[in-house]
């Protein structure tokens, strides 16, 4: 993974910071993606974290789905098409629900 991600650099694939902070999401996402070894989750964790772009919901993300799973008293996590559907209403903050989606989840594992 790393010299694919070396050769794609020097391909121009995998741009620098300043010109991915200049790219959308789905841009980005398109580009990276063809790197082996990075998924859209990673993707979205880049976006997020390095970039701090606020309208990320990572659906595929198992804490995401736990987490709205926890919050609303379901017995089985939402499938990522359902999540994403069920995220349109929280855009532009995806990013931050996700972060709180997260967080529920990291608590209901902790006995009080």
């Amino acid at each position: 993974a790393i010299r694919d991600i070396a050769a794609r650099a020097a391909e121009g694939v995998v741009p620098t910071r300043r010109a991915a902070a200049r790219l959308s999401d789905a841009a980005l996402i398109e580009r990276l993606t063809v790197v082996r070894g990075v998924g859209r989750r990673t993707v979205e964790m880049m976006l997020m974290g390095t970039l701090g772009r606020l309208d990320i919901l990572p659906v595929v993300d198992f804490g995401v789905r736990e987490g709205y799973r926890v919050l609303n008293g379901l017995d089985a996590q939402p499938k990522p098409r359902d999540l994403a559907a069920i995220g349109e209403m929280w855009a532009p903050y995806r990013s931050v629900a996700s972060w709180y989606l997260w967080r529920a989840a990291d608590l209901a594992k902790v006995k009080v």
